[in-house]
């Protein structure tokens, strides 16, 4: 499934105040997903298919890829994208997060008939929101 990219990939890496457990719980199960980014039918089991509620957009189906507990959680998303979460155990009880939102590709347009040269700017900057205001405030509650 994984094409060449013709558009950089989104990546956000962020510190969190947290232990890595923590981070992982809310990244890699259903209820922390859905706590701060999209309702779901999330389970972290290998090759399972599940769907992302992403309201006014509809369901997107997903499929797990990677599942390396508490490091990395990767999953296909729609019929470009492929989405992983990247933990790593730092001292004092943080944690680094780094988001990977690849697939984009010049060429394609998304399921809603949208470029993707568009909605990786709009994604983008919906990311740097997601990440940096509601997972923190999510997980540092």
């Amino acid at each position: 499934m994984h094409t060449e990219e013709t558009l950089p990939e989104i990546r956000k890496t962020i510190i969190l105040n947290a232990p890595i457990d923590k981070v992982w719980k809310a990244v890699a199960t259903s209820g922390g997903l859905a706590a701060w980014w999209m309702d779901n039918t999330f389970e972290p089991v290998l090759g399972q298919e599940f769907i992302l509620r992403s309201g006014q957009f509809g369901d997107s189906p997903c499929k797990v890829t990677e599942l390396e507990p508490p490091y990395r959680l990767g999953f296909d998303w729609g019929k470009d994208w492929h989405l992983a979460f990247e933990l790593k155990e730092l001292e004092n009880q943080q944690t680094e997060f780094t988001l990977i939102h690849s697939g984009w590709d010049e060429a394609k347009v998304t399921e809603f008939g949208q470029p993707h040269s568009v909605i990786r700017g709009i994604m983008n900057g919906g990311w740097e929101k997601i990440v940096n205001q509601s997972l923190v405030s999510y997980i540092e509650a």
